[in-house]
């Protein structure tokens, strides 16, 4: 019973974590059809840049091993004003690339937790 638990409880921080992502980028595709203006995005992504990392922290000591907290240290989660049209493309495929990987952890969280009630038969 603790296994299901624990895989439901990841099921829905994954879930969180792809609502964020999928936030992001629909932030950028209003950015590139002039919906918003760089300083609009700018602030609607930086304020939900942290929580994004603690929930991803929460959810796998995978991301601390592949250095994750190290861009949040440096300043390379944040998005600025003044250069967000030169690096528009690369970070839209970022985000694009992130809900990929979310997807794939959510798929194999589902898998996990569907075993966990299956193997306590």
């Amino acid at each position: 019973m603790g296994d299901l638990i624990a895989w439901l409880f990841s099921f829905f921080i994954l879930l969180a974590v792809i609502a964020l992502v999928l936030y992001q980028i629909m932030c950028f595709l209003d950015l590139e059809t002039d919906y918003i203006n760089p300083y609009e995005l700018a602030s609607k992504i930086n304020n939900i840049t942290l929580p994004e990392f603690i929930t991803q922290g929460v959810l796998c000591c995978l991301h601390l091993i592949t250095l994750h907290w190290i861009m949040y240290i440096h300043g390379h989660h944040l998005v600025y004003a003044t250069e967000v049209f030169s690096e528009l493309s690369r970070e839209k495929k970022q985000r694009i690339f992130k809900l990929v990987y979310l997807a794939f952890l959510l798929f194999f969280s589902i898998f996990w937790m569907i075993w966990s009630i299956v193997d306590e038969d």
